[in-house]
């Protein structure tokens, strides 16, 4: 009986030790958290953006003849 368990407990130390689709999986995480940083980051940055580009558009329109 104790042949089994052990066989048992072989075969599930051998299944936990696989890792090959982990880093699949961390990508698969990451990149979407990384898209969404960006694009959060990106809005609150547009409105500063635009202000930015919209007075150097007055500048240069006022300055060239």
């Amino acid at each position: 009986m104790s042949e089994l368990f052990l066989r048992i407990y072989i075969r599930m130390q051998a299944f936990a030790g696989h890792e090959e689709g982990q880093g699949l999986v961390e990508y698969g995480l990451v990149i979407p958290i990384i898209a969404f940083g960006a694009i959060l980051g990106m809005s609150f940055l547009s409105g500063a953006i635009n202000a930015a580009l919209s007075k150097i558009s007055a500048n240069l329109s006022t300055s060239i003849p």
